[in-house]
């Protein structure tokens, strides 16, 4: 008879239930949350194992690498959607969730998160650090353009040059204004430029990574796209195969439109927002990139003036004035595909 285990998992222990196809409880504990421990108490209770369901969550990635390598059939479901099932409860306690994950095992009633390789984690953990110094470095030129204000002391604009030293100069010509001002540069200087110089290894440990990649190569052919929008998008996805048509990967990172059906009721409101945050806004500022600052001309915009105004005014090309259709095709332009 098939065994199903369910494990609710926090930073200390792991609360342990066993079922068996009818639902029945055949075992019940708590241990350590050390994969050997787990794996030796799922392997003592449960001799006909089928499925080993817990929620994502903070150890959620690490723990299904290390159960794997155990033997375990371990699977990561959605937190959120586990919630639903699990909050019908009245009274709720980590044995009574690990219990209801296990009934989830058994009878399939869930959504399995896709565990990304280390590979990809690797380098969303290296674009996650240099985001995180960028915010820093921000943070102090912002608290030290506020202090300066209280001095009547105005700041004016940088470009990241240099290390930023537009922003170093004024900080000196400012310190030079008063002894606690002199006391402040003194302290913040060093610290400015060390963000700055982290920011920009690790903007060069990217491009390297993003020059050994062939599919990075390629994004990075895409007017407005990077090394750090390239990269971004390939450890997120990590597994292109996991998505059945190309549309879902919109809905993945949370830019399709959220829908609400009800009896008359039906309509499409905003985009979802599910997904990586910031992955969506690298991806818009590449797209505004590409509609605001890209002047490279595109094969199709070799016709006469109106093969232009027809798609700056996003009309579909080669279908708005028949002249225009000739003359693009005439000058060696092939007419795109509209599918």
């Amino acid at each position: 008879m098939s065994h199903y285990v369910g494990l609710d998992v926090s930073l200390k222990s792991v609360s342990i239930c066993v079922v068996d196809a009818q639902g029945t409880i055949l075992a019940r504990g708590e241990t350590a949350s050390d994969p050997d421990r787990i794996a030796a108490f799922v392997h003592e209770h449960a001799s006909d194992l089928e499925r080993v369901v817990h929620e994502s969550g903070i150890l959620a990635i690490w723990l299904t690498r290390e159960l794997e390598k155990r033997g375990l059939p371990i699977i990561r479901i959605d937190a959120r959607l586990a919630h639903k099932a699990l909050s019908g409860r009245i009274n709720k306690s980590d044995l009574g969730d690990a219990e209801g994950l296990a009934h989830l095992a058994r009878t399939g009633w869930f959504t399995q998160v896709h565990i990304r390789s280390e590979a990809s984690e690797r380098v969303r953990v290296l674009i996650g650090t240099r985001e995180r110094l960028i915010k820093m470095r921000k943070d102090l030129e912002g608290h030290v353009r506020g202090i300066l204000k209280t001095f009547g002391i105005y700041m004016g604009s940088v470009h990241r040059t240099k290390l930023r030293q537009g922003f170093l100069d004024q900080l000196a010509s400012a310190a030079e204004t008063g002894p606690a001002i002199s006391v402040i540069t003194e302290m913040f200087n060093p610290i400015h430029k060390a963000l700055c110089a982290a920011t920009e290894a690790m903007d060069d440990e990217l491009k390297a990574i993003a020059r050994e990649s062939d599919l990075a190569r390629r994004l990075m052919t895409v007017p407005g796209v990077g090394p750090v929008v390239a990269l971004s998008l390939i450890a997120k996805l990590d597994d292109a195969q996991r998505f059945k048509r190309s549309r879902d990967v919109g809905a993945f990172l949370g830019l399709t439109p959220r829908r609400h059906q009800s009896g008359d009721m039906d309509w499409s409101g905003r985009i979802s927002k599910c997904g990586d945050r910031n992955l969506r806004r690298l991806l818009y500022s590449a797209a505004t990139t590409l509609i605001t600052q890209v002047r490279k001309p595109s094969p199709c915009w070799c016709g006469p003036s109106a093969c232009r105004t027809a798609r700056a005014s996003r009309k579909l090309p080669w279908r708005h004035h028949a002249n225009s259709r000739s003359s693009c095709t005439a000058s060696g332009a092939t007419e795109p595909s509209l599918k």
